[in-house]
């Protein structure tokens, strides 16, 4: 299974399942950031990290290890 921390600026994803545990994790969901949706990446900083994410129509960003802990199931871009 593929993490989110892998997806490249303008690629899409369906969210799988948030890894990691106790407060982490809780802070995660809190963010939103929960099974079914669909989180896509906007851009990186000039570092690589953080990267920012729209999720449920707000923008977020997260450091690559926290977003390495999400798993997906990437979408197929529209014609």
């Amino acid at each position: 299974m593929a993490t989110l921390d892998e997806l490249r600026p303008g690629e899409k994803a369906v969210v799988h399942k948030v890894g990691g545990a106790g407060e982490l994790r809780r802070r995660l969901m809190d963010m939103g950031i929960t099974r079914g949706i669909e989180i896509e990446v906007l851009k990186a900083a000039p570092l690589g990290d953080p990267v920012e994410y729209r999720v449920r129509g707000y923008h977020l960003s997260l450091r690559k290890s926290e977003a390495h802990l999400i798993e997906i199931a990437p979408q197929e871009p529209h014609a």
